[in-house]
């Protein structure tokens, strides 16, 4: 009986690792199943509302309508294959989305247009205030006031001037202001101290 004892043990040792080594490979293979549960455009074909705001952003308001229209006759081929030519996602994503779409319904959203970065090249912006701008020496004292300036804007201005480049400045000063280049002149001379 003793000389079974180290035998058995063994075989529980062994037989603890093996399950322990099988859980292991059970949850990457998890992992990776639930990984590979995203679509070809990474939308998570899980949650079925996600699906549908994603599906319905790659839709044009035409192509949405008619999408829309198919559903509510019942035409579910020939909207998987709308959405399908729409999208150029797989048959697989497409009947999802489909799905999705006809289950939880998605307003058409126009994509928001892109706002460019203002350079110093692009027409001013229009600030909903006036700016008013005043430089004096001595007695002479000039005013600007625009709703194209404001304190970031004047004081690239006023750098431009101190640097002692007054034309730059006087440019950008008539760029963003309606005043003439003569009147910038003079207002940025009364600056560039």
């Amino acid at each position: 009986m003793e000389s079974l004892v180290i035998p058995v043990l063994i075989l529980l040792i062994v037989g603890a690792a093996v399950l322990l080594v099988a859980r292991a490979v059970g949850r990457r293979t998890a992992g990776a199943t639930g990984a590979a549960a995203k679509t070809s455009r990474g939308t998570p074909s899980g949650d079925p509302v996600e699906t549908a705001k994603a599906a319905a952003a790659k839709l044009t308001e035409d192509q949405h309508r008619r999408l829309y229209a198919l559903i509510a006759q019942g035409q579910a081929m020939a909207a998987i294959k709308l959405y399908y030519e729409a999208s150029g996602e797989g048959l697989r994503a497409s009947r999802d989305a489909v799905g999705a779409l006809a289950a939880h319904p998605q307003p058409f959203r126009s994509a928001a247009p892109k706002v460019p970065e203002h350079d110093d090249d692009d027409a001013p912006e229009r600030f909903p205030y006036r700016y008013r701008a005043i430089a004096s020496k001595g007695d002479v004292t000039r005013e600007v006031s625009s709703n194209m300036l404001n304190d970031e804007i004047y004081g690239r201005i006023r750098t431009l001037a101190r640097s002692g480049d007054t034309e730059a400045a006087a440019t950008a000063l008539t760029r963003h202001s309606d005043i003439s280049m003569k009147q910038a002149r003079e207002f940025i001379a009364l600056l560039d101290d």
